[in-house]
């Protein structure tokens, strides 16, 4: 059985933390991997009232099934790593589940001093302060220490594509989720306002360890407003005053900066779904397009106003809207698979 990844379409926090579980809990994968940058990304789960942020392990570790792996593209910062096992430990038994491969890049504290001391990073490109640049360049300079250096790493030490691999070729689905968004791309985003990789689904199945033919699905998520953190150009971006008169007010799940609120973006959805091999895309917000779509889980309920808006998108990115988010719960969701597809 083949993969699926999921992608961010804008730049980042467009909601795949909610795609990805509610995919874990209806699709029930074997494994969910992640890939991308590091934790300078944060994905942010809610689940019957309870809000759940994470930095290092996938955002899919609510359905309590699946295996949990870190693909080896990922950098990882042992404190964070671990932290979060703990936190999440008591209500998911993570620290059963989860892997590490051995041979992810360890982020450690000089990193994030030089991240945080850098001029360049911190006022002009707005760096998350979290080390992953500089432990990128470590990386491609051969210098970076590995996970299987690190003692406090060794019980949770894997072979990621060994074991995705082998449950892909066992007849087994596998959830991937990347981070951040197509905007922080370092090789398509805003450059230089951007993140130190790549993040588009070829990368992300690259830092897992699988090859482009074991990818059956690419679920690119968009944002009905999209959003921003940090520096960087922002074509639809609208002042803040107007955002909070719509009642959009966001804030980072990594860094807590208030998040800049733009209009939707046709021509940058559909450049971005074309470079991920977008197959579907799911819409997350509709509720703050119109308050009368919260919690609606039936396309014939929501307004027309919010129906003409995915039939605007599905017209300009030319892929099928399969998923659209009405809430933060993982039921607030209406799911079209199966109809459109």
């Amino acid at each position: 059985m083949p993969a699926t990844i999921v992608v961010g379409g804008f730049w980042g926090d467009e909601g795949k933390g909610k795609i990805i579980s509610y995919i874990a809990h209806s699709d029930r994968p074997k494994i969910i991997a992640r890939g991308g940058v590091g934790p300078n990304a944060g994905h942010t789960v809610e689940v019957n009232g309870k809000k759940f942020g994470v930095r290092m392990l996938p955002s899919g570790f609510v359905y309590r099934d699946a295996r949990l792996l870190i693909g080896a593209g990922v950098l990882v910062d042992p404190r964070v790593f671990l932290n979060e096992l703990d936190v999440l430990d008591r209500d998911f038994n993570v620290k059963g589940r989860v892997g590490v491969d051995y041979r992810c890049a360890i982020i450690e504290e000089r990193h994030i001093m030089e991240d945080r001391g850098d001029e360049h990073l911190r006022k002009k490109i707005g760096t998350t302060g979290t080390g992953c640049g500089p432990a990128n360049v470590d990386r491609v300079r051969r210098k970076a220490k590995q996970a299987k250096d690190i003692p406090e790493l060794k019980d949770y030490l894997a072979d990621v594509p060994l074991e995705i691999n082998t449950a892909l070729d066992e007849g087994h689905f596998v959830l991937i989720e990347g981070t951040q968004g197509f905007g922080l791309s370092l090789y398509y985003g805003t450059y230089p306002y951007v993140t130190s990789k790549d993040t588009t689904a070829s990368s992300i199945a690259a830092d897992v360890g699988i090859g482009p033919t074991r990818v059956d699905d690419v679920v690119v998520v968009f944002k009905t407003f999209p959003t921003r953190v940090g520096e960087g150009p922002f074509p639809t971006e609208i002042p803040q005053e107007e955002a909070e008169r719509m009642g959009i007010v966001e804030y980072g799940t990594v860094t807590g900066r208030r998040r800049r609120i733009g209009l939707w973006d046709g021509k940058m959805a559909r450049y971005s779904a074309m470079v991920n091999g977008a197959t579907q895309v799911a819409i997350t917000g509709i509720d703050k397009l119109d308050r009368e779509c919260y919690g609606v889980t039936e396309w014939e309920k929501l307004t027309p106003k919010a129906k003409e808006f995915i039939e605007r998108v599905e017209e300009e990115v030319k892929v099928p809207v399969t998923l659209i988010s009405t809430g933060p719960e993982l039921h607030q969701i209406i799911d079209l698979r199966r109809e459109k597809l």
